[in-house]
């Protein structure tokens, strides 16, 4: 049975269970259509079709690892999620390092087809393995602990790890690039081959240190075991009394719950803020403010680091206010660093003020978001992974629509960017903030009329 709290050990423990994950991820959004096109040479859209290929596995595997992870019992006593956690850690440690390595046999005469074909598979498999490890992790917060505050609360934790996860990412890319330049200060500041190595490097020893880490989650988190009857459907072995008339949830019910649709949309507009911003930050940097590159690199730690300093107040927080009107508090900020972009169009510096609103608003958001998807599924665990890939779906589907939208409107017809593309940036940084902001604000109105819970009698 679920605990309503765990010991600190093994909230850390179950928190670093995504380590590998957002380590991967990090350097997947970050690093991997600039290594493909700028390091390997592959044109935009060679690169941006393998980018392409690797969402779309992850949306259709999210769904049905979810389905797969709730119906099956797991690897004997080891439990249906740890074993399914451990399935997907295997395939990202096999196939990642494949992504960051030039082409095994592939020659300066090889097409680039051959190329493509050879990176897709080991893409497939990273992103099933993603999704496996994903879904299983989440899916353990309403198993572990049944307290809202207590979800909140891991959920915080585990929102901590994946900030530190980007920080060390970008940190350790920054050494190898400063070791590089000072062990050969001929190599030139542009990417090119010569930079093949570190991304190996990095990608190795993003490998290693997440490997750690899902060794201290296995060990230190402990899964109670399901019992199923031949029909595939949990129960425990000895009913208990006092809620032997709730219904259990199978997968499908779920589309017949309205709390289902509100908590996914709302989920949906929370990614859209997150990774939308994460995604055009850059270019919203380099062509609208016209700031040197470095803050690239410097915005988004600062966004990251606002970030982690802002999680550790959500418990407090939705303890005395509830996670609702936590969120509500989260979209604040977020709706201050849209108004800042659109009447401060000189920012300069004070676009590191603009970075801590966006950083600790999206924090809190993210992490209140997940924790309404916990209270949602509450003691219905026997479909909860089902549920968790139902919004991961939603959330890819929205996300790869929106990138395409905004591509297709960008007003330049060359690779510099034009005077009309700098206001560009303005509008698509303040709409995928502040504009999804008042739709986010929309469907928490909702639930104020209409509280999460489960109708179904």
């Amino acid at each position: 049975m679920p605990d309503s709290t765990l010991p600190v050990p093994r909230r850390l423990a179950y928190a670093v269970g995504h380590f590998l994950n957002d380590l991967c991820a990090c350097m997947w959004f970050t690093y991997l259509l600039v290594y493909y096109h700028s390091v390997l040479s592959f044109r935009d859209t060679s690169a941006g079709l393998l980018l392409l290929v690797g969402q779309i596995a992850d949306g259709v595997a999210t769904p049905l690892v979810g389905y797969e992870s709730d119906r099956t019992r797991g690897c004997g006593s080891y439990g249906r999620r740890k074993t399914w956690h451990l399935i997907g850690t295997v395939s990202v440690l096999v196939s990642f390092p494949f992504i960051f390595n030039p082409c095994v046999g592939c020659g300066v005469g090889t097409p680039q087809w051959v190329g493509l074909i050879y990176f897709m598979p080991f893409i497939i498999v990273f992103q099933f393995g993603w999704a496996a490890t994903q879904i299983s992790h989440l899916s353990l917060i309403p198993e572990l602990v049944t307290c809202e505050h207590a979800k909140v609360e891991l959920t915080a934790y585990r929102y901590a790890f994946t900030v530190m996860a980007n920080i060390t990412v970008y940190g350790v890319a920054w050494l190898l690039f400063h070791f590089q330049h000072a062990a050969d200060p001929s190599v030139a500041d542009h990417l090119s081959q010569l930079d093949i190595p570190v991304f190996r490097d990095l990608a190795l020893i993003v490998l290693g240190i997440g490997a750690i880490f899902s060794l201290i989650f296995h060990l230190g988190t402990q899964e109670s075991v399901q019992y199923r009857d031949e029909t595939g459907e949990g129960h425990p072995l000895l009913p208990d009394l006092s809620s032997s008339t709730r219904p259990l949830l199978q997968w499908k019910h779920w589309f017949s719950e309205p709390s289902f649709y509100q908590v996914a949309a709302l989920y949906m507009c929370t990614r859209l803020i997150v990774n939308l911003s994460q995604t055009y930050i850059s270019m919203f940097l380099i062509n609208s403010l016209l700031l040197p590159k470095k803050y690239i690199a410097t915005i988004p730690l600062v966004i990251y680091v606002s970030g982690f300093v802002s999680s550790l107040a959500m418990k407090p927080a939705s303890k005395h206010i509830g996670t609702t009107m936590t969120y509500f508090l989260g979209l604040v900020p977020i709706l201050g660093f849209a108004v800042w972009v659109l009447l401060d169009l000189q920012m300069g510096i004070r676009v590191y003020g603009a970075a801590v609103l966006l950083g600790s608003g999206s924090a809190i958001i993210l992490v209140m978001s997940l924790s309404m998807t916990a209270n949602l599924i509450g003691d219905q665990t026997q479909s909860g992974a089902f549920v968790y890939g139902a919004m991961s779906f939603t959330d890819k589907v929205a996300n790869g629509l929106a990138v395409m939208l905004i591509q297709g409107l960008y007003p330049c017809r060359t690779l510099v960017c034009c005077p009309e593309c700098m206001w560009f940036y303005h509008v698509v940084m303040v709409t995928v903030t502040g504009g999804v902001a008042l739709v986010a604000g929309f469907c928490l109105f909702t639930m104020i009329f209409w509280p999460i819970r489960i109708r179904r009698h």
